[in-house]
């Protein structure tokens, strides 16, 4: 990488935690990096307008430096605007802003840019923020309340605090808002979205490409419910430069706005000021992606298949289209304009295997096992120490046996390879069904971080046909939070859902308790 290039990029690294692709898209000349430094260090390398790098000065730099003030802090969303400046919050829910400052967008009272990071204090001192977004020259942060705070520019009502004026300091979104709980928000240019606990979404702000969603090009200066998804259940929103994407509970897509380039995959390049559901041959969706400096959309299925649409550069793709990535990081880093990036880019030439990646190739390799699972008839080829580091029952087990190879009974081979993979991995890939047995698994060994992650695969391939079976099974096994979204999507569902075999085939007492509690929730009401 020559000098020159370098200087384009912005690099931070940040320990621990890899940010979601909601929380951050950086541009072609920036760039940052999330690694794995036990010493939680942050450095920035790159241009530095505005004091955009962090560093107390607005010197650009081609190696790295450390910022100091975010150091010791694990980072769990960042994002950026235009200007540019940053926003990022930490585990503890502390929220930092520096750069660019023109328009309040640091939440700090001033116009001022900031040099270095400085924590957004005014209305968020008691509050904990687990996410942010950033628009062109606004901010918005989300609690683990469920509230929403905007600040910054507002020439179009984007931070929705019912009028066009800047907002200096964060204020809480409230107007229709006021008394629910949103889940997930994203920010376009001039736009701001949330959806709820509920499924719904709303919108506000800049409307002149039908970005909000809402059947008209006006402007909202306060939030505005999308009234065209009612009975469709949203789990996350995305937005591009001026237009939005959302993703429902049974992994289909929604799209509308702006469609110059076919970024809503619809075909053809009209805009849409109401919400199109996309064809994306009915395979289920489990993420949307989108950037807002660009004109480009993707979103992944189940299968780990990519797809793209929209600007790549500089041709418009109208339809959905397969790629070959594995991603949708890929997908912007490659084609958008400006390419921008979300995850590690190396700086090291050195050719070699991290731990993690040496573990995950000597995953039932037999040559250097040292004990073998047989399980339905089939070997399962592991080693000993590691099993007694990663997992209490192993550690008691072996410490009992100098047996080299034990039979298991209580367990299908696919779930006992699965738990054994993820012992070496930390990650699960398991279809919704068999994850349910994995659930078992995990409860009967103890394994509490194995049961969040099958939790987390069972609801995102929860459908009508098996939502009572999951359900079912998070009531068997006591997965509280499990259960109650599979609850709340039986509800939301609830026609569907009863008209299948799960349904019918269903355990008395559970059906009882399904009916008591669904009519408490209202699902009965005429």
């Amino acid at each position: 990488m020559t000098a020159q290039l370098v200087q384009k990029f912005i690099l931070f690294s940040i320990a621990y935690k890899t940010l979601r692709k909601s929380d951050c898209v950086i541009p072609s000349y920036w760039y940052h990096v999330i690694s794995g430094v036990w010493s939680l260090q942050v450095f920035a390398l790159g241009t530095n307008c505005s004091g955009c790098l962090g560093l107390g000065d607005v010197q650009s730099t081609i190696e790295p430096r450390r910022i100091d003030v975010l150091c010791g802090k694990k980072i769990v969303s960042l994002s950026y605007g235009t200007g540019p400046h940053f926003a990022c919050c930490s585990v503890d829910g502390e929220v930092f802003a520096w750069g660019h400052n023109g328009y309040s967008q640091l939440g700090n009272g001033t116009t001022n840019h900031g040099l270095t990071p400085a924590l957004v204090s005014t209305n968020l001192l008691s509050k904990r923020v687990t996410e942010v977004a950033c628009g062109s020259h606004h901010t918005i942060a989300l609690t683990i309340d469920g509230e929403v705070f905007a600040w910054g520019y507002n020439n179009s009502g984007q931070v929705g605090s019912g009028s066009t004026a800047n907002q200096p300091t964060p204020r809480r979104v409230s107007s229709c808002l006021q008394n629910k709980v949103v889940v997930n928000i994203a920010c376009g240019q001039l736009c701001s979205m949330a959806v709820l606990d509920n499924g719904e979404i709303y919108g506000w702000g800049y409307n002149c490409n039908g970005q909000l969603g809402l059947g008209n090009n006006g402007n909202q200066q306060t939030p505005c419910r999308i009234a065209a998804l009612q009975g469709v259940n949203i789990v996350q929103v995305a937005c591009g430069y001026a237009h939005t994407l959302a993703l429902t509970d049974e992994g289909m897509v929604y799209a509308w706005g702006a469609n110059s380039y076919g970024q809503l995959g619809t075909g053809n390049k009209s805009n849409q000021a109401l919400p199109t559901l996309i064809n994306t041959d009915k395979e289920r969706m489990v993420e949307v992606a989108a950037c807002h400096t660009s004109h480009t959309s993707a979103a992944k299925t189940q299968s780990g298949q990519v797809l793209m649409w929209g600007q790549c550069r500089g041709q418009a793709v109208a339809s959905t289209h397969l790629t070959h990535f594995s991603s949708t990081d890929d997908v912007f880093a490659c084609f958008a304009t400006p390419a921008v990036t979300w995850h590690l880019l190396s700086v090291d030439g050195d050719d070699y295997l991290t731990v993690a990646q040496s573990l995950k190739r000597e995953f039932d390799s037999p040559e250097i096992s040292d004990l073998k699972f047989l399980v339905d008839g089939k070997c399962i080829h592991v080693h000993k120490a590691l099993l007694k580091i990663r997992c209490e029952h192993f550690r008691a087990l072996l410490n009992e046996t100098d047996e080299d190879a034990i039979e298991i009974h209580q367990f299908s081979y696919l779930v006992y390879r699965a738990f054994l993979e993820y012992l070496y991995t930390d990650t699960i890939n398991l279809p919704p069904e068999d994850a349910v047995g994995l659930l078992d698994l995990a409860t009967y060994y103890r394994e509490t971080r194995l049961k969040r992650l099958c939790q987390e695969t069972i609801k995102r391939g929860i459908t009508e046909e098996n939502a009572i079976t999951l359900l079912s099974a998070a009531v068997k096994y006591e997965a509280r939070d499990l259960e109650e979204f599979c609850f709340k999507f039986c509800v939301n569902h609830l026609t569907a859902v009863t008209q299948t075999q799960a349904f019918a085939d269903m355990d008395h007492d559970l059906l009882k308790n399904f009916i008591s509690k669904a009519s408490r929730y209202g699902a009965f009401k005429n």
